[in-house]
């Protein structure tokens, strides 16, 4: 039995039109890409296909409101019936993004497991921004505020209550200080912030303590994981259209997630904002494959474990 499965959120719904081609981003080819980039063998996942998302419709700003705000919410529920039908085979679900707003369909999928599910939120920008303080519209920019039900958004009322409690909440690796992310709000709201810094290699250990103290503790249900790949240095990762200065390289993420993804309480990750039109030669493609495959390795072994164990 495949105990891990792939899931592709082939969606820029969530992200503003291209500045210059005033057309949806790319980061919707991703899944294609990182699949080229042989994913699935490297993870031995069984692979569930895409959920494709509407049309993209917002090219134009609506006043105060999420660009594409119905579409993301009907998205957000088909991706999240995805998610739960792998989890109820007991997978550990890997979804290849796609824009930060998958995660809202990500944690609906979730809740099948239990009504109180931990969030890791590893991304470069803190996500909060309401619908007014957006400076672009894009749900990606309110995300982590929406599944906390934070914003005057129907995104933010997907069930009754927030998706998750920002009791329950880790957010790791911002390094977005002076820009338009919610950073009062976020201040506020009872989320443990680890900004850039605890990524470090000497506090990074203490970085994933604090983490797992915080999402995986005896109250919570399981918990699911999004990583935002301009958390990544862009030296390394110059494939997203988010950079900024600073952040881990793949090679010193990969411990943090490792001790994330292994955890028996985890349900799955989430990988975004992966743009192949910006990775020509797919070097990025490849950093992101051996970065998941290095996170869930711990999983792949004990599964292997287990198998051996019942044929022996």
């Amino acid at each position: 039995m495949h105990h891990i499965a792939i899931v592709g959120a082939a969606s820029s719904i969530g992200l503003r039109p291209d500045d210059l081609t005033r057309q949806p981003q790319n980061v919707n080819r991703a899944p294609a890409a990182l699949r080229a980039a042989a994913v699935v063998a490297r993870l031995s996942a069984l692979d569930l296909g895409d959920v494709t998302p509407p049309p993209y419709r917002d090219f134009e700003r609506p006043p105060g409101r999420p660009r594409n705000e119905p579409e993301v919410a009907d998205y957000s529920r088909s991706l999240g019936k995805v998610v739960a039908s792998g989890l109820a085979e007991r997978r550990f679900i890997v979804i290849l993004g796609g824009d930060c707003s998958i995660v809202l369909g990500c944690l609906l999928g979730a809740r099948r497991v239990g009504a109180r599910i931990g969030l890791a939120y590893v991304d470069a920008h803190a996500d909060f921004a309401t619908p007014a303080e957006s400076a672009t519209g894009s749900v990606a920019s309110m995300s982590l505020a929406l599944a906390v039900g934070h914003g005057d958004s129907d995104l933010a009322r997907l069930v009754d209550g927030p998706l998750v409690d920002a009791a329950d909440v880790a957010l790791i690796g911002r390094r977005d200080a002076g820009q338009s992310y919610g950073h009062a709000a976020l201040a506020r709201s009872g989320i443990l912030d680890l900004p850039d810094p605890c990524l470090d290699v000497a506090t990074i250990s203490a970085a994933a303590d604090a983490a797992l103290a915080r999402i995986a503790r005896a109250e919570v249900d399981g918990f699911w994981i999004l990583v935002d790949c301009d958390v990544l240095n862009p030296t390394v990762m110059p494939a997203t259209g988010a950079h900024e200065p600073g952040g881990p390289t793949g090679e010193e993420l990969a411990p943090f997630l490792m001790r994330l993804a292994g955890h028996p309480r985890a349900l799955g990750m989430a990988l975004t904002l992966y743009d192949p039109s910006l990775d020509h030669d797919r070097t990025s493609a490849v950093l992101l494959v051996d970065l998941l495959a290095a996170a869930v390795s711990s999983r792949q072994a004990e599964h292997l474990t287990e198998e051996e164990g019942i044929t022996s």
